[in-house]
């Protein structure tokens, strides 16, 4: 049986309980799921929100690609990856990328693999807004980011 994938991009918030429930479903062969939530940072009470743009299509299109070969890679029975986008206060979910598999090492290798190419790969922009009024520039990629993608391969 091949793995469930499900990518989704979307302004509204996620349920994290739920979108195991959906992921987990009919699936009595998991044996382990794994899950990541990113949330906004206040980067020491200086933000007010972070705004996060993407190119729509590209964006879908880029982590469906890295969650199949996440699927090659390890014997996952599904995945989902979820993004949001807007401007979100600190505190508020971002990220959701939760695997499944029967045994936890393959769930949490996919998990990672997934997050860190989605991290560095996928086509979003953020933009900080500060507590003061003002509006900060892009943020910049981060070399963290690129050295935990190169343990990959990539």
């Amino acid at each position: 049986m091949s793995a469930r994938i499900d990518v989704r991009i979307q302004r509204e918030d996620f349920d994290v309980a739920a979108e195991i429930a959906a992921l987990t479903k009919g699936r009595g062969d998991v044996g382990a799921v794994v899950t990541f939530t990113g949330l906004c940072r206040d980067e020491s009470g200086a933000l007010s929100a972070l705004e996060l743009e993407h190119y729509p299509g590209m964006a879908e299109e880029e982590i469906a690609r890295v969650a199949q070969a996440a699927a090659q890679r390890w014997p996952i029975l599904g995945a989902v990856a979820i993004h949001r986008f807007g401007k979100l206060a600190p505190g508020e979910n971002i990220v959701l990328v939760a695997t499944t598999s029967p045994h936890r090492a393959a769930a949490f290798e996919a998990a990672a693999f997934i997050m860190d190419f989605l991290k560095t790969r996928a086509p979003f922009w953020k933009k900080e807004h500060r507590r003061d009024g003002g509006v900060g520039d892009w943020v910049d990629a981060k070399e963290a980011d690129d050295a935990a993608l190169r343990r990959w391969g990539a």
